[in-house]
């Protein structure tokens, strides 16, 4: 017994001395599971010089594309929980993305270490310019009187495009076709080109081509007019709250991480995202800090895994 309790005081003496000493050891490596360019990119960028300066060590970004960010979730799971492995978190692959697997690859309440969301942001939904429709309501009353011609377009299959579309069909009644791409660029140069009609997307995806004149806003599926399109509405003011939703970013680690690690993770990113210049990039590209601590960003999650679970049941929605 007293062999039992020397033990587990010397493991914990030594889980305090790995924390304390934390992050000293080597550079972290922050994952993204996504291309160079896009959204979940420009929020990794957007705190890792801060971050990295608060905790006075390098974090080097590692992008790991493929399965929507869940290849990188994935291999998240496998790290070990030290601190030096962490993940830029978002809506598909820890709130969408495993449910459509017939046997989840991991389960994203339960494998994964919440440490803190760092933003939030509506989705906005983009048609052609020279398309008929003013707003969405338009648009989804033109699809209609065009019932089996019509389609959007998605980043991917098991992507937050992807399963905005199913909740537009959802909330209308519609049976629109969905069109997937690999990745959200060669979605937008299609709906460009004619190939699609619709196309629902992050804002540092499409605010560029909206105020370039190539796209036009439709609405914002968020519960606020996003401040960069104030004449665009949201679905809720044109009568289709059912397609309410927003895409978050948080940070990640693997299971298991120290306590004390979480804590000083936590604090440094609330100075960060509490940065007036932090704050002003996210709000130029739609999105808004939405500063949260590991226990109420992993509520937040686990409430966005209940609506997206239950809308992919109803909808009978299935990944090859």
């Amino acid at each position: 017994m007293k062999k039992l309790i020397a033990g587990a005081l010397l493991l914990g003496a030594a889980t305090l001395a790995m924390a304390q000493a934390w992050p000293t050891a080597k550079p972290i490596r922050l994952i993204v599971g996504y291309p160079p360019g896009g959204g979940i990119d420009f929020a990794a960028r957007t705190v890792q010089v801060p971050l990295q300066e608060l905790l006075k060590q390098q974090i080097v970004v590692d992008y790991k594309p493929g399965a929507g960010g869940m290849l990188a979730a994935t291999e998240l799971t496998r790290a070990a929980p030290d601190g030096y492995t962490l993940l830029l978190a978002n809506t598909g692959p820890f709130a969408i993305a495993p449910y459509l697997q017939r046997k989840m690859p991991y389960d994203p309440l339960k494998q994964f270490s919440y440490i803190g969301q760092i933003s939030q942001g509506s989705y906005i939904a983009v048609t052609r310019p020279d398309h008929p429709a003013k707003d969405l309501k338009e648009w989804v009353a033109w699809a209609k009187a065009n019932a089996g011609k019509v389609n959007f377009a998605s980043g991917g299959a098991g992507t937050s495009t992807h399963l905005n579309g199913e909740l537009m069909n959802q909330a209308t009644g519609l049976d629109v076709t969905h069109v997937p791409y690999k990745g959200s660029a060669p979605a937008v140069q299609d709906l460009i080109g004619g190939q699609t009609q619709l196309l629902i997307d992050a804002g540092p995806v499409l605010l560029p081509q909206v105020k370039g004149g190539k796209l036009k806003a439709l609405a914002v599926t968020g519960p606020r007019r996003d401040p960069q399109l104030p004449d665009v509405p949201t679905v809720s003011e044109l009568g289709l709250g059912g397609m309410e939703s927003v895409g978050f970013q948080g940070l990640v680690g693997p299971a298991g991480l120290p306590k004390e690690v979480v804590d000083k993770l936590a604090a440094e990113l609330a100075k960060v995202l509490a940065q007036a210049e932090v704050k002003a990039k996210f709000a130029s590209t739609g999105s808004e800090v939405h500063s949260l601590g590991p226990t109420e960003f992993f509520s937040f999650v686990k409430g966005e895994n209940d609506k997206w679970a239950k809308l992919i049941r109803e909808r009978k929605l299935e990944l090859d």
